[in-house]
């Protein structure tokens, strides 16, 4: 499905500074201006968005569900095969005002599902309000989440997927090919404090893109982690297991893997119902 046409036209008139953030030198959040600290009219806020649509969820918990997807465009992370290449590794976006981004969503009438996902979308301060506003008009808020920030704001699922081990960048598998984010990958990927308040906080989903049966012990570990430091039950069937793959041919290499693994240990296994359907198109 085609990206919305009003988020092109705002990207026409972003300035090329806006458009283009440096992936080594910044993650690409957009802080508050209010210098008081006080939170300004909504009117002031803004969020780089690089692709406002309507599709169908394709993953986790919710999936099949028609939904309305909100990408912000940058992230704290650096996964090598990430699907959102645009948002991470050469983020570009479109500067929307919170009314322009709440007036795109309420176009879709067929639904009342909003997804709010990057990039990383918790790196931006200005995404609470977003989602104050979402769920003032009666949306059902989905946040993808990598886990590593915390927010405090009306979020009715939290997607959490905590990046394993083999998603770190190296020289071999960065897509630039030079591996300067490995370190900083590395560190910053698990941040159990985080994890944790965001399972105590909403109704949440472990859900972890896995390339092979060596992703399991790092899985359970995680998982553990988190269970040992909430005071929420993390069941097994809140942990998902998703096949790696931005193509059909991809996921056809992993996809019998992840569900027999995710049948053998008694996880969810979750599709990828926009590659199976669209492939690698974007806007879905």
């Amino acid at each position: 499905m085609p990206v919305n046409d009003d988020v092109d036209a705002v990207r026409e008139r972003s300035d090329s500074d806006e458009r283009a953030m440096n992936p080594a030198d910044s993650d690409g959040s957009q802080q508050s201006t209010a210098g008081d600290g006080s939170q300004p009219s909504t009117a002031t806020h803004t969020l780089p968005i690089n692709e406002l649509f309507h599709s169908l969820q394709g993953e986790g918990k919710l999936a099949g569900v028609p939904t309305v997807f909100v990408r912000t465009s940058g992230c704290n992370l650096r996964c090598w095969f990430c699907d959102s290449y645009h948002t991470s590794w050469e983020p570009t976006h479109a500067t929307m005002s919170l009314e322009e981004i709440v007036s795109t969503v309420e176009q879709y009438t067929q639904t009342t599902h909003v997804v709010v996902t990057g990039g990383e979308p918790l790196i931006h301060d200005d995404i609470v309000p977003l989602l104050g506003r979402l769920d003032e008009q009666g949306y059902h808020t989905t946040v993808e989440t990598n886990g590593t920030i915390y927010r405090d704001a009306p979020i009715h699922l939290a997607s959490v997927s905590p990046k394993l081990a083999s998603s770190t960048p190296t020289a071999a598998t960065d897509p630039n090919g030079d591996g300067e984010w490995a370190d900083r990958h590395e560190r910053d990927r698990i941040d159990f404090e985080a994890l944790a308040r965001l399972v105590d906080a909403y109704e949440s989903q472990l859900k972890f893109v896995v390339t092979g049966r060596d992703d399991l012990p790092e899985i359970e570990e995680i998982v553990e982690g988190v269970r040992a430091r909430t005071d929420s039950h993390v069941r097994d069937t809140d942990v998902l297991l998703m096949p790696e793959g931005t193509t059909r041919a991809e996921l056809n290499e992993t996809r019998r893997t992840v569900a027999e693994l995710a049948a053998e240990h008694g996880y969810r296994y979750t599709p990828r119902i926009h590659v199976d359907v669209w492939n690698d198109a974007p806007g879905t």
